[in-house]
Order: structure tokens, then C-alpha cells, then sequence
């Protein structure tokens, strides 16, 4: 089973086209039912009381809730507003809630997890949370600005630790003080991670491995909508395709990045978490097939 830690939220998402209020979000919502598609997948996190059952049940359908506590309190919350093309997001709240005062913890049943994600979230809890796990195989972590503007140290020591990362440009850029993809993968695989993935949005990804980069260009996505959560669909995918084959090798990997590729274009089509529910693999293999053909991966 593939152990995805991080967030599980009720966002209030503004776009051009359509605002949604408390609906169900967080980087490991979004992570674990895409990596849900490849593999068994447990959720690690802290949500309040104020969680709708609808949301419990979205997320029982795809994941393992064991590693889910609930706390009184509220659940975090997270607001904000994209620009009219989609090109820039505006943070206009956010609500620690129950994630300030309580820390998510690895559960017994997930002890023995050989793959591990750690998504968007203190770096210094995600330590602690991986330290939790027996003998994991293949970790990888991901961050945002927030995390490397107050805890940057901790960040790095997080991306050592863990053995890979998987991170947005803008972000790879603010971390490492490098300009170009190639260089921020390079800057953090110096830290220690053996396997860097740098997400580029609507211009792909640049996996660097083994010395070795590899760029992806972007599925043409159909109509974006809403491109929240697209970069939590990608590295649960990448995680999911990893643990489903038990292997994180060169070739492992490189296939990984593409199912990740697919599965954050799904993402942006619609609004939401919505693009990710009731998926099958065959639709998902089919998008595979066409990337295949396209780019002649």
C-alpha cells in the first residue's frame, strides 16, 4: 500500500468561470484518490468536526482512512482566487484550523508502507511522520513557498531524507535560488535526492535521475477550468504507478512521470476534485496511449 500524508481541506476556489465553496481539497485528497487509480492507497492527516460526511465518503470510496484523525475543531480551509486566463492564483485566506494544534501520526497498519508520499505540509512533521514508518523503500516529498519562505532548512533536510522531490517551478526557483529547471533539479539533487521531478504546469515536467534529464511536454489539455490540485494528481500518480510495480528504477520512473503528466491534465478539466472521481484505468491508459503517440514517449 502507498502511504500519502499531507492535507485534507474544504477550499473555496474562485474562477473565471465558477466559484466553489467548501468543497473537498488538500494536497493528500487530491494525491491519494489519484494515486487510488493505481494502487491501495492510506491517507495521513488531520481534519476537523466540521468535515461533511459527503466528503468522508468521497474520500472512503478511493483511499484507506485509518491514518485519517478527526479532531474537534475545524477543518483548514483555503481560499483563493485565479486570474482570467488561469495564469495567476491569489491566496486570500487561509485557516490553520485543526492542523495548528493536533499532528497527523503514521498508523500501526501503515507501519510497514515500502512507499511513501509526502505531500504539501510541514516539512518538520513530515519527518517525523516518515520516521514512522519501518523500513520504507522509495520516498518523495513535495513543498510549496509557504514552507521554504519560513522553514527552508528544514525543507532541505525534509528532501534529504526523504530521497527524492517532486516540486514546482516557481517554487524549485524560490528554494534553490537558481533560474531553469535543469539547474533547481540539479541544485536539489545536490541536497541528496536521487530523483528530482520538476512540475512546469501547462510547459510538462523535467525528471532528473541518475544524472540524467528528461523533459516531458504537457498533454494538450482539452478545456482548463480549474487547475487546482493538477500538481497533487501528478506525484500521487507518479507514487501510485511506483508502488503498483513495486520498482522505482530508471525506466520506472520515466514511465511514473508520464502517468503524472496524464493524470494532472484530467485534473484541470473540470472543477475540483470532481475530475478525479469515478475514473477508470482503462480512461486513464487511453490518455496514455495518446500521450504514446503524440510525443513518442
Amino acid at each position: 500500500m502507498l502511504a500519502v500524508a499531507g492535507s485534507v481541506s474544504l477550499d473555496t476556489i474562485r474562477t473565471p468561470g465558477r466559484t466553489l465553496v467548501n468543497t473537498l481539497g488538500g494536497s493528500a485528497a487530491y494525491a491519494g484518490i489519484s494515486a487510488s487509480y493505481f494502487t491501495k492507497t492510506g491517507l495521513i492527516g488531520v481534519v476537523g468536526t466540521n468535515l461533511a460526511q459527503r466528503h468522508r465518503r468521497t474520500l472512503a470510496r478511493h483511499v484507506d482512512l485509518d491514518g485519517l484523525r478527526t479532531e474537534e475543531g475545524r477543518t483548514f480551509h483555503y481560499d483563493a482566487r485565479y486570474g482570467r486566463h488561469l495564469e495567476s492564483r491569489t491566496t486570500l485566506k487561509v485557516e490553520i484550523g485543526v492542523t495548528g494544534t493536533h499532528a497527523a501520526r503514521t498508523p500501526d497498519s501503515y507501519k510497514k508502507c515500502r512507499f511513501v508520499y509526502l505531500a504539501n505540509s510541514d516539512p518538520e512533521q513530515n519527518v517525523r511522520i516518515l520516521e514512522g514508518f519501518e523500513n520504507p523503500k522509495f520516498a518523495m516529498c513535495d513543498t510549496i513557498d509557504l514552507w521554504i519562505n519560513t522553514k527552508r532548512a528544514a525543507v532541505i533536510r525534509m528532501i534529504k531524507k526523504a530521497g527524492a522531490a517532486v516540486i514546482n517551478y516557481e517554487e524549485a526557483r524560490l528554494l534553490t535560488k537558481e533560474h531553469g529547471a535543469l539547474a533547481c533539479a540539479k541544485k536539489i539533487s545536490s541536497w541528496g535526492a536521487e530523483h528530482v521531478v520538476v512540475k512546469k504546469d501547462e510547459h510538462g515536467a523535467l525528471l532528473y535521475s541518475g544524472g540524467e534529464a528528461y523533459p516531458y511536454p504537457a498533454f494538450p489539455v482539452r478545456r482548463p477550468v480549474d487547475p487546482t490540485g493538477a500538481g497533487d494528481a501528478f506525484a500521487g500518480a507518479v507514487m501510485g504507478y511506483l508502488e503498483s510495480g513495486g520498482s522505482y528504477g530508471a525506466r520506472a520512473i520515466r514511465r511514473a512521470v508520464a502517468y503524472g503528466i496524464i493524470m494532472g491534465a484530467m485534473t484541470v478539466e473540470k472543477y475540483g476534485i470532481r475530475p478525479l472521481l469515478g475514473l477508470d484505468r482503462r480512461a486513464i491508459d487511453a490518455r496514455m496511449r495518446e500521450y504514446e503517440r503524440i510525443t513518442g514517449f
